[in-house]
């Protein structure tokens, strides 16, 4: 199975980078994964909605440009399905057998995404109404990716 994660914004700090190192590394059994940061785009503080959606359409078009057609996308949106892990394991594993197994997760900046990633994505999940950095939940993205795969080799994991 191929996994790709399509991310707005790069990573700074070292734990982060360490614990996507980590996820990375015990991913490498399970599937090939590829990891693509793009460029968040500049906005300031007080923008208006004008410009916070021109923002999300230009962050959008470069996501799109990183997306194949056979791919199976999964836009994290708020407004998504919320699944167990358990569901979310069984949602990769029917993927693969469906003859789907490139998955392409889209994590967008911090304005949202916009609406073409939206209307390209096959599927749209939400892990909580709650809002998380970015950085800090591309690494609870692969913890869960992680965690599917092992509970879909019938492995332990921690519950």
């Amino acid at each position: 199975m191929n996994i790709k994660l399509v991310t707005v914004g790069k990573l700074k700090e070292k734990y982060l980078k360490d614990a996507i190192a980590e996820y990375t590394k015990r991913l490498g059994r399970y599937c090939k994964l590829e990891i693509i940061e793009l460029p968040d785009e500049k906005t300031s503080e007080n923008a208006s909605q004008k410009e916070e959606e021109i923002v999300r359409e230009k962050e959008g078009r470069n996501i799109i440009s990183k997306i194949k057609d056979n791919e199976y996308v999964i836009a994290l949106d708020l407004k998504g399905k919320q699944l167990s892990s358990e569901e979310l394991a069984e949602f990769i594993s029917e993927k693969g057998v469906m003859g789907r197994p490139d998955l392409t997760f889209i994590i967008g900046g911090s304005l949202g995404i916009s609406q073409e990633v939206l209307a390209r994505a096959d599927y749209k999940l939400c892990f909580s109404k709650m809002t998380f950095p970015h950085q800090l939940f591309r690494v609870m993205l692969l913890e869960q990716i992680y965690r599917g795969f092992r509970i879909n080799y019938g492995e332990p994991y921690h519950k």
